[in-house]
């Protein structure tokens, strides 16, 4: 949520290609204020060409999550919502994958949501001064969570369990009124698919990267206001169940 008066204040981690890239892009655009993080050095590079502050900084790091929230209370006094963006995990055979694997998945992709819903509750509860009602989450998660595939083991498993905390963290912070959802994407153009893989895409293309970063700026606006909890598919029809 954000107030008619004053640009949002909001965070993008992994920001620096694909989805994140262009979900900066598109809040840049709509008048939002950013601190992006990533590994790379690419970030600093998009966040000068967008006004944006930039750090760089790893996901499942508490202590590179802990720091880009506090960059923005420092710089702008607030935060109004975040994007939650992550790596991917490792795939492979469903057996031959390791402990190590799988706990790597885990802190991947589903303790940044938990650690960054923790360090941004109070701030964002604080927000609501000036207009501003609570703020929103948005986490970016995958197709795989409603239709695992022996091609993505972990991520099918862990964002799965991702799904489960969106309904848990909206539940428990809705008091708050910090509204919390996830985007789900099929394959986006940023990473290549073969022609078979194509022709199972009900609309027979990959999404492009700004299309996923439009339904994640609705979720962070105020047009979302009564939205919380959800898990949006932007996969042009590939998951088929109900």
């Amino acid at each position: 949520m954000q107030s008619p008066h004053r640009p949002p204040v909001t965070l993008v981690t992994a920001a620096s290609r694909g989805i994140g890239a262009a979900c900066a892009r598109e809040l840049s655009a709509r008048g939002h204020r950013l601190v992006l993080m990533a590994r790379g050095p690419e970030v600093l590079e998009l966040a000068d060409a967008l006004g944006a502050v930039g750090l760089r900084g790893s996901v499942d790091s508490a202590t590179d999550l802990a720091t880009l929230a506090a960059t923005a209370l420092e710089i702008y006094g607030r935060v109004d919502g975040a994007v939650i963006n992550t790596g991917h995990a490792a795939k492979g055979d469903l057996l031959a994958l390791t402990d190590e694997d799988w706990m790597r998945g885990v802190e991947l992709l589903l303790m940044p949501a938990i650690r960054l819903a923790g360090i941004l509750q109070p701030i964002l509860s604080a927000a609501q001064g000036g207009g501003v009602l609570g703020g929103a989450l948005v986490h970016i998660s995958s197709f795989a969570a409603r239709e695992p595939g022996l091609a993505f083991p972990i991520s099918s498993v862990v964002r799965a369990g991702l799904s489960a905390w969106t309904r848990l963290a909206a539940e428990r912070f809705a008091a708050d009124h910090i509204r919390i959802n996830s985007v789900l994407p099929g394959f986006v153009d940023s990473y290549s698919i073969d022609a078979t893989t194509q022709a199972r895409i009900p609309m027979r293309r990959p999404a492009e990267a700004a299309e996923v970063a439009r339904v994640v700026a609705f979720l962070l606006s105020e047009d979302a206001s009564y939205v919380t909890g959800q898990e949006i598919l932007v996969d042009g029809g590939l998951v088929r169940g109900i």
